[in-house]
């Protein structure tokens, strides 16, 4: 009868006897380091790490304490990794090598600089004076960029200048604007100096630096002209300074504008509310009016502007003499007769015939145009 072999993993009995000391004995129920038969080995999650950080060069250092952690603990565990572990330890070594050759001879922060110069240099894409654009989103809003186009064709915008304010913390959309406002109404008379060439519809805008891109290095404010109407170009170039004016004309002009700009200076409360701030003003008109008549006199005009420009010279005399009579009115009704004599002297028709001598606009500006000189008229 046969005999059942006895229970467990064992050998039958060798007929030839006992094996060898030196022969290979077989495993029990348990691999080497007691573990299972058939259990997949684990990969140190240390190794993997360091060699993630080696090859990325990100945080070197701790790539290469992680990389040394995880062989110490491979050897204790049995678990695989450990080329990964000797891997990123190597990798990082050499990263903590290279930033401190980096950081040593400022590599880093001729990087950094080359970095914000890039920056720095998108803004020779944004627009410079004499320049004519148009802005796919329009002039209202936010507009984050502009296409370049010629000034003769039709455009959405020219500008007229650009304000660069100084460094520092971001001042605030408030002040910025603030600033635009002072500043681009200021200049733009010295771009279109011939103001009776600009037309009604047309207003000034300008471009700010965002808090985004004021981290960059934007610090520009791009004043410009534009039609305030939706959808409506502007056609041709509305420049007229000393780049594009004769002598003549930049003479009469500049005279003019002087005179404008004391006009504009009007105290905003009435003379019945304010009778004293209106004699003053009456008496900066009055002097304002006497240089530059001096300056008219002064100006070796050509043949055929010599007639014109003088019948405006008398009238600019006659309109000293009633502004110099309101500077001293005793009480507003006084005042008012020398006021309205005096501004009837002003863009009449010695000024238009003499501005068709020198080949200027000869048109007056239309009602509540010259309002587009007063920031406050824009709220």
């Amino acid at each position: 009868m046969s005999i059942p072999p006895p229970p467990g993993n064992q050998r039958p009995p060798d007929p030839y006897g006992p094996p060898p000391a030196d022969w290979p004995q077989p495993y029990g129920p348990y691999g080497p380091a007691g573990r299972p038969y058939g259990t997949p080995v684990s990969v140190n999650a240390l190794a993997v790490a360091a060699l993630v950080l080696g090859v990325l060069c990100f945080l070197p250092a701790a790539g290469l304490v992680l990389g040394l952690i995880a062989l110490r603990q491979i050897r204790r565990s049995g678990q695989s990794g450990r080329g990964m572990a000797i891997a990123g330890s190597v990798l990082s070594s050499a990263g903590v090598v290279l930033w401190a050759v980096v950081l040593a001879t400022g590599a880093a922060s001729e990087a950094w600089e080359g970095f914000k110069d890039g920056a720095r240099g998108n803004e020779s894409l944004s627009p410079a004076k004499g320049d004519c654009f148009d802005a796919p989103g329009g002039l209202e809003g936010d507009t984050y960029d502009v296409d370049r186009v010629p000034c003769e064709g039709r455009h959405d915008g020219e500008v007229f200048a650009v304000v660069t304010l100084p460094g520092g913390a971001f001042p605030g959309d408030a002040r910025i604007t603030g600033i635009a406002d002072e500043k681009c109404y200021a200049l733009k008379d010295r771009y279109a100096m011939d103001t009776w060439a600009v037309p009604a519809d047309v207003e000034v805008y300008y471009l700010l630096p965002s808090r985004e891109s004021w981290r960059f290095g934007d610090r520009a404010i791009t004043c410009l002209f534009g039609n305030t109407e939706a959808g409506v170009k502007l056609t041709g170039s509305l420049r007229g300074d000393p780049t594009t004016l004769d002598t003549d004309q930049l003479a009469f002009l500049s005279a003019a504008n002087a005179l404008d700009t004391a006009l504009y200076e009007e105290p905003e409360n009435t003379p019945d509310d304010d009778l004293t701030a209106h004699r003053a003003w009456a008496a900066q008109v009055h002097d304002v009016l006497g240089e530059q008549i001096e300056a008219l006199r002064g100006h070796a005009w050509p043949a055929d502007a010599r007639g014109p420009v003088a019948g405006l010279v008398e009238d600019l005399e006659d309109a000293r003499e009633e502004w110099r009579k309101a500077s001293t009115a005793g009480d507003a009704d006084t005042y008012y007769p020398h006021y309205d004599k005096a501004y009837g002297f002003v863009d009449d028709r010695a000024t238009v015939t003499a501005r068709k001598a020198l080949g200027l606009a000869a048109t007056p500006p239309g009602p509540g145009q010259d309002e587009s000189r007063d920031p406050e008229a824009q709220v």
